[in-house]
């Protein structure tokens, strides 16, 4: 892992009303470092990621950001410094075309890079710029993942969090995506990932972290982690 950290939580919990999601969670993403975050459904991941980005707002714990405490920041601020998010869902904005939701998006990093402007954003899903003039809510939801992707990526971040980035997307789309989610690796941008094909997932991730019931079970390099062990703890 990259000894520059850049997203770290320590001792994390988070509730939803009397409802104890989190339970004490400790997480790190170094800088340019790719994390599979694993773990059945309803095991608490979407809440972490909520967490981490200030969007959850009943929690406890320590949560940094470049170094910065971010535990009692709200979602705006965590943007501000660099952590971009594709939601589950997508998140796009329906009544706006391709062009626009990239566009009002885009925004050089904190340091000034502008290396993911607009036509490198075309360039990375040519099938958005055969749609530019499309409304968010006239694309297939690949597409719109893609656009999703690609508007996270206009803000030119640090890190970049993905939620559930496959799911529900046709097996040539979901390669497209993955294609995608190695050049951000190789762009040396910080990856979480979510994703139900764990196989994949650990094939592109540097570490792993598995949660159960709110809880870390299992993290490691994602080389070394058997896929037997991965398989038991995920119900597969």
């Amino acid at each position: 892992m990259s000894a520059e950290k850049l997203i770290e939580a320590r001792g994390l919990h988070a509730w939803y009303g009397s409802s104890h999601v989190l339970h004490g969670v400790d997480l790190l993403l170094g800088r340019g470092e790719t994390v599979g975050l694993l773990g059945r459904n309803g095991m608490g991941k979407s809440t972490l990621i909520r967490t981490l980005l200030g969007h959850v707002r009943e929690r406890d714990g320590r949560i940094s950001v470049a170094g910065r405490d971010v535990s009692k920041a709200r979602p705006h601020e965590v943007a501000k410094l660099g952590v971009a998010y594709v939601p589950e869902g997508r998140g796009i904005f329906p009544n706006l075309t391709v062009r626009e939701n990239l566009l009002m998006a885009a925004r050089p990093s904190r340091d000034g890079r502008r290396e993911w402007n607009f036509e490198r954003v075309i360039e990375t899903f040519p099938r958005l710029g055969q749609r530019l003039d499309h409304f968010g809510a006239q694309l297939s939801g690949g597409e719109q993942q893609m656009l999703s992707i690609g508007r996270a990526l206009a803000t030119n971040p640090d890190a970049i969090i993905l939620d559930e980035a496959t799911e529900g997307l046709a097996p040539l789309i979901v390669q497209e995506i993955w294609r995608v989610i190695g050049t951000i690796r190789t762009a040396g941008i910080a990856t979480m990932v979510v994703d139900r094909d764990y196989r994949r997932v650990a094939a592109e991730s540097d570490r792993v972290v598995v949660l159960q019931k709110g809880r870390v079970v299992l993290e490691g390099a994602a080389k070394s982690v058997r896929h037997e062990e991965l398989a038991g703890f995920l119900g597969v």
